[in-house]
């Protein structure tokens, strides 16, 4: 039977095929890392990645977020040799990687499709790419059996694709990568096809696999939660730009503009004029109140100047009553009331905007007996953030 894939997972194996031998000693020796620089690329008239740059240190897990169509799998793409950059360079070590055909790269790439051969048993999956390569007997057993131990699949070895389960074959799927000992490996949404129980499970031993190894893995993905809890740097992307980098709490308790406090969910946006700048203070009139927010680092406001700001939802505190004009409160009133177990997510409405707030489990039966009744949602000024135009 012909061992042939089609698809992006066919490049992939011809990385494996012509390329598995290629070990730490044929690489370079610093420890710069990854650096994309001014990294652009075109499909015709439509940008699809537009003056990227970013730098990754060796060892981190680093994972690309955003809507559909932002950029993030073009990147990855590009990363891994299957799309040529437009303008641009792919660093890694110093060394130019931009025009270097896939085969000739440190990288290897998981697709969200296993595309296991079906014929084939766990080992025989997993030594397809350093058997092809001509990798002699002994190393290849060698390396097919720390993968196998690595990754847990010592019982299951011998069997076939049909038999295992989807965390299963997503293990076996990432040994076929791992046995090539990439520098760089590349997940493009690599837990999209695996059930609730599966992705949580997953999560876990991805990271652990990746502290491990102690390699770079770069993972892209659309899903707010799977990048908090396993990334150590998060890169959010949209229009084919970087709107904010950092750590998982950097962005999610300091998002830096409306997208990015939109996108990650659970932040209210509510829009006013500066009225006042204190040391350390801003006072803003807003369309529903009088709003207080922080401004340690002294930033330049303008009496009058039109702001936007954030409030997380875990922030919003939600009592009984009307409002007395308080600072940083509402008057409001709750419209629905979504159980999640150990949260209680209260949706609320105040003028003509909608207000969220996340309380806990054990306020659920006071809350949801509020419904249609006047509260009042108010928070504390160091949880409002400023956000950048």
């Amino acid at each position: 039977m012909e061992d042939r894939l089609v698809g992006p997972e066919a490049d992939a194996d011809e990385t494996q095929r012509e390329d598995p031998g290629r070990s730490e000693g044929d690489r370079p020796t610093g420890r710069r890392g990854l650096r994309l620089q001014a990294l652009t690329k075109h499909f015709g008239k439509i940008v699809a990645v537009d003056d990227v740059s970013l730098d990754v240190e060796h060892g981190t897990y680093v994972v690309l977020l955003g809507p559909s169509g932002c950029g993030k799998t073009t990147i990855l793409r590009m990363i891994g040799g299957h799309e040529v950059p437009t303008s641009g360079q792919i660093l890694l070590d110093g060394e130019d990687l931009s025009r270097v055909p896939p085969a000739k790269r440190p990288t290897t790439t998981v697709f969200q499709h296993f595309a296991l051969f079906p014929h084939k048993s766990v080992v025989g999956n997993i030594e397809f790419g350093p058997r092809m390569s001509g990798l002699d007997k002994s190393e290849r057993e060698q390396r097919v059996n720390e993968i196998i131990e690595l990754l847990g699949l010592r019982e299951m070895r011998n069997r076939k694709p049909a038999e295992l389960s989807g965390g299963q074959q997503q293990r076996v799927a990432l040994g076929r990568v791992l046995v090539t000992r990439p520098k760089l490996l590349l997940l493009d949404e690599p837990l999209g096809d695996l059930d609730r129980l599966l992705q949580l499970r997953m999560r876990v031993e991805l990271r652990e696999l990746q502290r491990e190894l102690g390699i770079t893995f770069i993972h892209v993905t659309h899903n707010q939660e799977e990048a908090l809890s396993m990334a150590d740097e998060m890169v959010v992307m949209e229009g084919g730009q970087i709107m904010q980098s950092g750590s998982p709490t950097e962005i999610s308790q300091h998002p830096r503009n409306e997208f990015v406090a939109a996108f990650m969910g659970d932040n209210n946006i509510l829009h006013g004029s500066v009225r006042e700048v204190r040391e350390g203070q801003v006072v803003i009139d807003g369309d529903l109140g009088t709003y207080e927010a922080p401004n340690p680092d002294g930033r330049a406001l303008d009496e009058g100047q039109q702001v936007t700001i954030a409030v997380r939802a875990n922030a919003v505190r939600v009592a009984p009553g009307s409002s007395n004009g308080a600072v940083n409160s509402l008057a409001a009133r709750i419209q629905i009331t979504e159980y999640l177990g150990d949260v209680v997510k209260v949706h609320m409405t105040a003028g003509e905007r909608s207000l969220l707030a996340k309380v806990a489990e054990s306020r659920f039966v006071e809350v949801s007996g509020l419904h249609g009744e006047p509260v009042i949602a108010s928070w504390n000024a160091e949880d409002v953030q400023i956000l950048d135009d």
